[in-house]
């Protein structure tokens, strides 16, 4: 948390938040938030006389059902009638080595369905993030849960903390920080819980002679066993079968299989399925807005999900043939003749509506160069410096060839011509669009020459009045320089570069166009591109 406040710029903003629509994730996972509204109404329509929590950060194994199912039964030994289990896995952020939320929210809900829990059970992704806090989170998610609705909470050992420093004077040196009880026995005495009730219980083993978890017998602690989290990730990443009806004395040591009845069989090959391939962008780690994107109408194929690095928008023609946006499409506009120098109107394919964050752009390395949104270290990357006030794009059949350099001697960056449209309307990812160009700032990207021409809609209300840079608003004009300077600084990169704040006009921006488009055309013709 300390290294995302840090890395967030120089000022953050707090306040009241006044909800205006409901929040939805599109992620897949939306049925399974439900309001605190919608949960107390599902707990009076349950006819429920006591509801009983269980927040859980891992996929559920039989050690969690021991304590949900006795829990339970704990209540109607208490003499209630119809206690209703509420199972409230966290949607927030949680560590990288922490199973994904899709991983766990589906394999809660097998062990539902296969009878490891009460077919009643309530589950609803709680949004809160994973502080690994100890004792103090563990207080958090007990009161937090009461304000909803719950009567009882329950309450295991080891709540999820931190390791302590590796430094030599201290007696545990790189163990937990806290006592696995820790948290139970805190939360047995915290003020503040009013009328909730806490059902605590100490660790529980595997049984070998009956295949459950249970708390261990200690006149036959040989037939127990202790099944770690890091144990059961070890086995899911081999792919471990099931054991034999009768489990070999030396399991312990070997661990080649994994206990009958530990996991349902489906929830255990959904865990297997993650732990084999732990790297792939698939997996949802967390709750995170994956929106809708805003796509022209046209011929368009999307594929995979918005928001994860598998969502690619294909470019088809009329034939439903797919066309490469930066080699098919037309560097002018239809019947505009060849680089008509008067009206400096030439066609942009917008990858970035104006408003919007995701990192889109036309794809070089992958056939037909559909949009994509840019990726570092496997995860979507996002504009995190303010909100774009601009429609961003490229400029068709142009090309800064690497092997040219401009007069101060920057190569190019291999890359179409970028180009920021300025007009007053938001254009949807995939719009071809005509645009008067109006001038060109020289951005130097780690030493590379990077252009941005600056355009406006040809059809923009303003297009008419537009025609240097002296005719756009001065404000505008610094917002743009200072957004190409400053926009990298929000990832906790340096500032970029400018030729000059000042935007060259609308003669520098054509030459720079006409000499792309010829190392496009060149570089076409000896197959570089």
């Amino acid at each position: 948390y300390i290294k995302v406040i840090m890395a967030s710029g120089p000022y953050l903003v707090g306040g009241e938040v006044e909800l205006l629509e409901r929040i939805r994730y599109n992620d897949g996972l939306d049925q399974y938030r439900l309001t605190p509204a919608e949960l107390r109404e599902r707990f009076v329509e349950s006819g429920t006389d006591a509801v009983y929590a269980f927040q859980t950060r891992n996929p559920t194994h039989a050690g969690h059902a021991y304590l949900m199912q006795d829990a339970g039964r704990q209540l109607k030994a208490m003499g209630y009638k119809k206690p209703l289990l509420w199972l409230t896995p966290l949607g927030g952020w949680t560590k990288s080595d922490d199973m994904p939320l899709d991983v766990r929210i589906h394999q809660h809900q097998v062990v539902i369905e296969e009878g490891m829990l009460p077919a009643d059970t309530v589950m609803a992704i709680w949004p809160s993030p994973m502080i690994y806090a100890g004792p103090t989170e563990v207080q958090w998610h007990c009161k937090s849960r009461r304000n909803v609705g719950a009567r009882f909470f329950i309450t295991g050992r080891d709540p999820a903390g931190i390791k302590r420093s590796k430094n030599k004077n201290q007696m545990t040196v790189g163990g937990d920080f806290y006592d696995g009880n820790h948290g139970r026995y805190v939360l047995q005495t915290s003020p503040g819980l009013g009328e909730m009730k806490i059902l605590s219980f100490a660790k529980v083993y595997y049984d070998k002679t009956d295949n459950t978890m249970k708390p261990p017998d200690k006149s036959r602690k040989g037939d127990f066993l202790s099944i770690s989290g890091s144990t059961m990730r070890a086995l899911a990443k081999k792919g471990a079968p099931p054991c034999p009806d009768e489990i070999a004395s030396n399991w312990e040591e070997t661990k080649p299989c994994i206990p009958n009845g530990f996991m349902v069989k489906r929830g255990w090959d959904l865990m297997c399925q993650y732990y084999q391939d732990p790297k792939n962008t698939k997996w949802i780690g967390y709750s995170r807005m994956m929106s809708d994107p805003l796509v022209a109408p046209g011929n368009f194929k999307q594929t995979g999900i918005f928001g994860k690095p598998s969502w690619t928008l294909y470019f088809q023609n009329s034939e439903g043939d797919q066309i490469s946006p930066w080699h098919h499409i037309s560097l002018y506009p239809e019947g505009a003749g060849a680089a008509p120098a008067a009206g400096r109107i030439v066609n942009m394919v917008v990858e970035i509506p104006k408003g919007r964050m995701e990192k889109l752009e036309v794809n070089k390395e992958t056939k037909y160069n559909p949009i994509k949104q840019d990726v570092k270290n496997n995860q979507p990357r996002y504009y995190k410096y303010g909100i774009p006030f601009f429609n961003y794009g490229m400029l068709p059949q142009t090309w800064e060839d690497p092997s040219k350099k401009d007069d101060k001697g920057h190569e190019g960056d291999g890359d179409p011509l970028d180009v920021m449209e300025i007009g007053s309307r938001v254009l949807p990812t995939g719009t071809v669009v005509a645009v008067k160009v109006l001038g060109v700032f020289s951005l130097i990207d780690q030493g590379e020459a990077d252009y941005k021409i600056i355009v406006i809609n040809k059809d923009d209300p303003m297009a008419d009045k537009m025609r240097t840079p002296d005719d756009i608003d001065g404000e505008v004009v610094a917002k743009l320089a200072d957004w190409l300077k400053m926009y990298k600084t929000a990832e906790g990169k340096g500032v970029n570069e400018l030729d000059s704040d000042h935007m060259e006009g609308p003669l520098k921006a054509m030459k720079i166009i006409k000499e792309t488009n010829g190392y496009w055309k060149a570089a076409r013709d000896a197959s570089r591109i």
